[in-house]
C-alpha cells in the first residue's frame, strides 16, 4: 500500500485528488503539509488525515509519494523539496509558470531518482479516450485542423495574482487542450498566435480571456479559446471541448458531457450531478501506482514541460503581436 501525503491545499483540486486517495484500497492517505496551516488543518479534518505543520517533519515521515497543489508559482521549490526527500511526485498543472523552472524540476527528479508527474486528468476523461483510439486506429486518416475550448469559471483567489498564478485564462486553461492535442496527434506544436486580455472581470490583473491559433507538425491548424467565462450559476465549473477535423471525418469531444440535468429548487438553478467516470480517480491511480512499483508516472515532468511551452509563447505573441515559435 503506497503512503501518500498532499503538499498544500491552494488548488481547489486538490480537494478532489484527496477524496481519491481515501477511495483507492491501494493507498493511504498519510498526511497533510500546507504553508497556511489553518486551511491545512480544515483539509486533514475533513479528509481524516493527519495534518504536519512542519515541511522537515513531513517529508522525513515515511510517505512515499506527494501530491502538490499549491499556488504555480511554489510549484518549482515544492518539487525540488520532496525529490530531495526522495518522494515521488504528482504536481498540479501548469508544471511551471516558466520553462526554466519546468526544467530545473524535471533535472532535480532525475537527479533524486524519483517520478515526476504532472495532473492532465482530462487523458482519463472516456470520451477524451475514446477520441484518441478512434484517431489512433487510422479510420479518419491524418488529423487536419481542430477547433477546441476550455471555459471555466473565474476561481478567484491567487488567480488573479500574477506574481501567485504566472497568467490568467491563457496560461490556467490552454495547458488542458496543449497536452490533450499532443496525446492524441502524437504531434509536436510548433508556433502560436494568441490575443488576450482582462476583458470579463472588472479590477483583475491576469487576463481572463485568450484566443489562440497554433500550428502543430504537419502543418495541422489550431484553434482554441481559453476563458474564465463561465458564470457562477453553470452547473458545473466549465468545459472542454475539441472537434477535430481529419480526412475522413470529424471527430467531436465533449470531455465532461457524462451527466444528467437536474433542476433543483432547493438551491434555485441547474445541476449536473456527475454520472460517468472520474477523470482524477485515474490520474490519482496511476500515480498511486507508479509509486507502488517506482516507475514514472504515465503523464510525465516531460508532458508538463511541453504544455508550459505552449503558454510561454502564447503570452509572448500577446505581448508582441506576433506568431512565436514554440
Amino acid at each position: 500500500m503506497a503512503k501518500i501525503g498532499m503538499m498544500s491545499f491552494a488548488h481547489m483540486h486538490a480537494y478532489s485528488y484527496a477524496a481519491c486517495l481515501n477511495q483507492l484500497p491501494e493507498a493511504k492517505f498519510a498526511a497533510i503539509w500546507d504553508d497556511n496551516a489553518k486551511r491545512g488543518r480544515d483539509a486533514a479534518k475533513g479528509c481524516d488525515t493527519n495534518f504536519i505543520s512542519n515541511l522537515d517533519k513531513f517529508l522525513a515521515s515515511d510517505i512515499e509519494g506527494v501530491i502538490i497543489c499549491s499556488e504555480n508559482v511554489k510549484h518549482r521549490e515544492m518539487v525540488e523539496r520532496a525529490a530531495a526527500a526522495g518522494k515521488w511526485i504528482l504536481c498540479e498543472k501548469p508544471l511551471a509558470t516558466t520553462i526554466a523552472d519546468a526544467k530545473a524540476m524535471i533535472a532535480a527528479c532525475k537527479k533524486a531518482k524519483v517520478g515526476l508527474g504532472t495532473a492532465f486528468p482530462c487523458r482519463y476523461a472516456e470520451p477524451c479516450i475514446a477520441a484518441k483510439n478512434s484517431i489512433a486506429s487510422g479510420r479518419f486518416g491524418a488529423v487536419l485542423a481542430a477547433s477546441c475550448t476550455n471555459n471555466g469559471q473565474f476561481p478567484g483567489g491567487w488567480f488573479a495574482d500574477e506574481k501567485l498564478a504566472g497568467g490568467g485564462a491563457t496560461m490556467d486553461h490552454t495547458v488542458h487542450v496543449a497536452d490533450l492535442l499532443r496525446w492524441i496527434t502524437g504531434k509536436e506544436f510548433k508556433t502560436v498566435y494568441c490575443e488576450n486580455g482582462t476583458l470579463l472581470h472588472k479590477g483583475i490583473k491576469t487576463d481572463d480571456l485568450g484566443s489562440l491559433h497554433l500550428e502543430m507538425d504537419g502543418g495541422i491548424q489550431i484553434s482554441h479559446i481559453a476563458s474564465w467565462s463561465r458564470c457562477k450559476s453553470f452547473p458545473t465549473w466549465g468545459d472542454v471541448t475539441m472537434e477535430i477535423i481529419a480526412e475522413k471525418g470529424v471527430v467531436r469531444v465533449d470531455a465532461f458531457n457524462q451527466k444528467v440535468n437536474v433542476y433543483n429548487d432547493d438551491v434555485m438553478k441547474a445541476q449536473w450531478p456527475f454520472w460517468g467516470g472520474n477523470p482524477d480517480l485515474g490520474l490519482v491511480k496511476d500515480f498511486v501506482a507508479s509509486v507502488d512499483e517506482k516507475r514514472a508516472p504515465s503523464i510525465t515532468g516531460e508532458d508538463g514541460l511541453k504544455a508550459v511551452e505552449v503558454t510561454v509563447a502564447a503570452y509572448k505573441s500577446a505581448k508582441s503581436g506576433k506568431v512565436v515559435a514554440v
